[in-house]
């Protein structure tokens, strides 16, 4: 399955990725068919690394879009990925949600407490990124938005209370090698390989997942 444990960390500062971000790009639109987008990247300001949005206290640096438009860019080409990362080739690489894949993002500890579950249960799984802000986006089938509140609900949970969220239309994933300033690089927990081209459906995982973030908080009904 590719599944990296809890003790492996992201590429730390100085480490360099095995791929430059336009190679990446080009890869996932090419090998995946996934839109991509160029975001924002990191930049050495008094010897240190800013975001290049110029905002000091990002919450995300040099892993968000850049400009408002920048769904209006994504592009599933490689040719025009090659352009847009030949223009700016320390921007990030950022995947539109809603459109080849919807994710459902979940805290770090109960995405690997849900990863293993799924490997017990002989679940498909699709691809998973891992995030230095310690989240977890595990890709499913587009129309995830509006159906997991309510298979949520069926399996006995109260969604507001699950730190259980979907990024659909609208919403993007930072993938690797996409680095969070120094904190590190997003990883793949679970690579996209030939055996996970076809994503599974929300309501294939949306069990462990659902009972992973539950059993942080004890949200039950």
């Amino acid at each position: 399955m590719g599944v990296r444990t809890a003790g492996q960390i992201p590429q730390q500062r100085g480490e360099q990725p095995v791929e430059t971000a336009v190679e990446t790009a080009v890869r996932y639109a090419e090998e995946r068919h996934w839109d991509v987008v160029p975001g924002a990247w990191l930049e050495a300001v008094a010897g240190t690394e800013r975001c290049s949005c110029g905002e000091a206290a990002c919450p995300a640096p040099g892993a968000h879009p850049a400009h408002a438009e920048w769904r209006a860019q994504a592009t599933g080409s490689a040719t025009v990925a090659r352009k847009l990362w030949a223009a700016r080739p320390r921007a990030s690489v950022l995947l539109p949600a809603g459109r080849a894949f919807d994710a459902i993002d979940v805290p770090e500890t109960a995405g690997f407490l849900a990863l293993a579950r799924m490997e017990r249960m002989e679940l498909a799984l699709g691809p998973v990124t891992r995030s230095p802000d310690r989240r977890m986006q595990f890709f499913v089938l587009p129309g995830a938005t509006d159906k997991v509140p309510d298979l949520i609900r069926a399996l006995g949970w109260l969604p507001a209370r699950l730190d259980l969220t979907v990024l659909g239309e609208g919403d993007y994933v930072a993938a690797p090698p996409t680095r969070f300033g120094s904190a590190g690089a997003v990883q793949w927990a679970s690579r996209p390989t030939q055996a996970n081209r076809w994503l599974p459906d929300a309501e294939n995982v949306i069990g462990p997942l659902a009972y992973a973030c539950g059993r942080d908080v004890g949200a039950g009904v």
